[in-house]
């Protein structure tokens, strides 16, 4: 949306409802949810996600997109189409140590079909927005940047200027532009948090296995093996390890990486494969010290980043999304000034310490599981051996897991 001074040199100042910073899979669909209840949206957007084609290669950045999420796709009207792309369904989940104590999860147990699927982040991003520009309400403005924030309190609005000039203000100005928030940067909300000297490396292979439909992981001392199903024979490998090591094996070419993860992944993996693409990151843990303030809110990686081991990052965020919209439309419902303090507040409070506990069980597990020491070993097989047991308990937290509680 270009915008242009008239006359008399004054910039014109777009107004909307809500202006979202971050056009990604969480920023995408907080703009429909919110669209969907009459308001007048915008989000800011600095790439376009590219287009899709089957023939291309499959992108590195994949998510395990539970049921819960799954549905409220659905209801944002861009699961239809994002199932007539590529996908992966599985309906089982595997853990064990490297001396066989294994424990399992399947759909079956909650009386589901599917755990959930495997997408491509980009192709979740990209069905989102094609939903977004069949909406009236709701402009997307891409390739552009915020330049500057500037609180209007006598108007109780955001103004915001884009790098080209142009001016929008708004009632809520929604930060959902990742991490390194630009949003939460400038509205002072701190952050507390800390790396762990770890890092995460993504591997995309070929194997002659066709689509499998179980996620498994073995824990090492040295951190986690994982294997995520992709579509027909493809399949994604994480490997997370000391920051140096990942590093190292970041430099190899794909043959070389292709031998080390024969070496140290599980005899589960399918020897006949071959490295197309790979990728790494740095784990770190960033929690938000609070969600909103006047005019303002944040929500998915801008109010926290988690331990993607058991792949929750953009489920959380997705439920950020679920608890904001419902919040609003029950403020509409019952007159209240939707954008006010209470009703950001009330969207913290369903969203804060679940979000709190879902990182903290992460760390616990991720920390219990990446050590040798006996008496913890002793500990955790003993824990793994009582989860294999199909037990309310264990449905419960399966449940939780899939967002189904």
């Amino acid at each position: 949306m270009q915008q242009t001074p008239d006359t008399q040199d004054v910039q014109h100042v777009t107004e909307y409802d809500a202006v979202i910073v971050g056009g990604g899979m969480v920023g995408a669909a907080a703009a429909i949810g919110l669209g969907q209840l009459g308001l007048n949206v915008a989000v800011i957007e600095a790439r376009e996600p590219q287009a899709y084609d089957p023939e291309q290669p499959l992108d590195v950045r994949v998510s395990a997109i539970s049921v819960a999420s799954e549905q409220l796709l659905s209801r944002l009207g861009a699961m239809e189409t994002l199932l007539t792309m590529r996908h992966a369904p599985y309906d089982g989940l595997e853990t064990w140590e490297m001396d066989g104590c294994l424990t399992s999860f399947t759909a079956e147990q909650v009386g589901q079909t599917h755990l959930g699927y495997f997408f491509e982040n980009r192709l979740i991003q990209l069905c989102l927005w094609q939903q977004i520009r069949l909406m009236d309400n709701v402009d997307l403005l891409c390739p552009h940047k915020v330049s500057q924030f500037k609180r209007q309190s006598a108007q109780q609005r955001i103004e915001v200027t884009l790098n080209d000039g142009s001016q929008l203000s708004t009632r809520l100005l929604v930060g959902a532009d990742g991490a390194n928030s630009q949003v939460r940067q400038w509205s002072g909300i701190g952050v507390t948090g800390w790396d762990y000297a770890q890092s995460a490396m993504l591997i995309n292979i070929h194997t002659q296995t066709e689509q499998q439909s179980v996620t498994w992981q073995q824990f090492t001392p040295a951190g986690p093996r994982s294997l995520l199903p992709l579509p027909g024979h493809h399949a994604s490998l994480v490997w997370y390890d000391d920051a140096n090591r990942i590093k190292q094996l970041s430099q190899l070419n794909k043959l070389q990486l292709a031998e080390q993860i024969k070496q140290h992944f599980p005899d589960r993996l399918d020897a006949n494969f071959s490295v197309e693409s790979s990728g790494s990151f740095s784990l770190t843990r960033r929690h938000a010290q609070q969600y909103y303030q006047d005019n303002l809110v944040i929500l998915g990686d801008a109010a926290h980043t988690i331990n993607p081991l058991a792949g929750q990052g953009v489920n959380i965020g997705f439920k950020d999304v679920d608890v904001l919209v419902a919040q609003v439309a029950n403020a509409i419902g019952s007159g209240e000034t939707w954008w006010q303090v209470s009703v950001l507040k009330r969207y913290q409070q369903a969203r804060y310490y679940d979000n709190q506990l879902m990182m903290t069980a992460m760390d616990a597990f991720y920390a219990s599981f990446s050590n040798d020491l006996l008496p913890l070993k002793l500990l955790r097989n003993g824990a793994l051996k009582l989860a294999n047991i199909d037990s309310p308990i264990k449905r419960k937290v399966l449940k939780y897991a899939l967002g189904l509680n």
